[in-house]
């Protein structure tokens, strides 16, 4: 590991523990125009589980202490009661192809958190994922800590323990196999995060602003490697949140998540393109095995602030 990477861990990592609520409440309270916190959840099908973290966030970081201003769920076409539950629970929900219309939406995680910074207004965004099982508000709380308390910090990211059923620190499949290697051998600055990949981050309007989104899983990836080139390594850090429960995707969405991350990685490395943006994997079936070819995301938003519609509501 880098000697810089080795500081950088010592100054820009933390528990959710070293920033108490109250501390993060005064800190709103002397500045609360640049301190506003929007929180957004990404959902497609997610009934299950999106409804408990609304819940949790209304009533510990909105009614409790005011560390929220605004609480909204983006839905990506679910098919189930997702909308229903988190309007039920306290959220402000949006369609996906209800914001800016004149763009038709693509499939993906990075295309609603694109999306949803026309539909925030917070200075600070925070994105959580609607996934999440025994949800705690430290996520939150935690991850926007640091961009309340230091100006400097631009860019924080979640760490947490894992676990694969009854497997302690055995999730992040994907991270291990794919992201942790790419990250310690083309960008070795960003070898400290813990979990470079995941959803749960709070980042400055005025950073996220600038940079382009992959529309499909490689976002964050993509926001990670973009954020350390446009505002160096000092201006990003990591906070423990304890543990992460979630639904685990079978291998072959491992697959493709692994195969749409290396392909974010390959384009900031060369600026190129795929020679052929498919993933074929194979199932078993009645005669053998069939083949089954997947398209590799290949589509990024541009910086939100070269579109017309936010730089015309931000003008207001």
């Amino acid at each position: 590991m880098l000697e810089e990477v080795e500081r950088w861990l010592t100054r820009r990592s933390w528990s959710c523990d070293d920033r108490p609520l109250n501390r993060l409440t005064d800190a709103r309270a002397a500045d609360p125009r640049r301190t506003s916190v929007s929180v957004v959840l990404p959902a497609l099908n997610e009934e299950a589980t999106v409804g408990a973290i609304v819940a949790t966030i209304r009533r510990e970081l909105m009614e409790k202490v005011r560390l929220v201003d605004e609480l909204v769920v983006i839905d990506s076409g679910s098919t189930d009661s997702t909308a229903a539950v988190a309007r039920a629970a306290g959220a402000r929900v949006v369609h996906r192809d209800a914001i800016l219309p004149r763009i038709p939406a693509l499939p993906g995680k990075g295309e609603v958190l694109w999306r949803s910074l026309l539909v925030t207004s917070g200075e600070i965004v925070c994105f959580v994922d609607a996934d999440l099982k025994d949800f705690s508000a430290d996520f939150v709380s935690g991850t926007v800590g640091p961009l309340l308390t230091d100006p400097a910090v631009q860019f924080v990211k979640a760490m947490y323990d894992r676990p694969l059923g009854d497997s302690a620190g055995q999730g992040g499949r994907v991270t291990e196999l794919v992201a942790r290697p790419l990250l310690n051998l083309h960008w070795p600055q960003l070898a400290g995060f813990v979990q470079p990949l995941g959803g749960e981050y709070a980042v400055r309007r005025s950073l996220l602003e600038r940079l382009p989104f992959p529309v499909g899983y490689g976002v964050e990836l993509g926001l990670l490697v973009d954020a350390l080139h446009t505002v160096g390594l000092d201006a990003l850090g990591q906070v423990d949140v304890g543990v992460r429960r979630h639904r685990h995707q079978d291998g072959q969405a491992l697959g493709r998540m692994a195969a749409a991350i290396y392909r974010t990685a390959q384009l900031r490395l060369s600026r190129g393109h795929l020679v052929r943006p498919a993933l074929t994997q194979f199932e078993r079936g009645e005669d053998g095995f069939v083949p089954r070819t997947h398209a590799v995301d290949t589509e990024e938003r541009p910086p939100m602030r070269e579109i017309a519609e936010y730089a015309e509501r931000h003008a207001a």
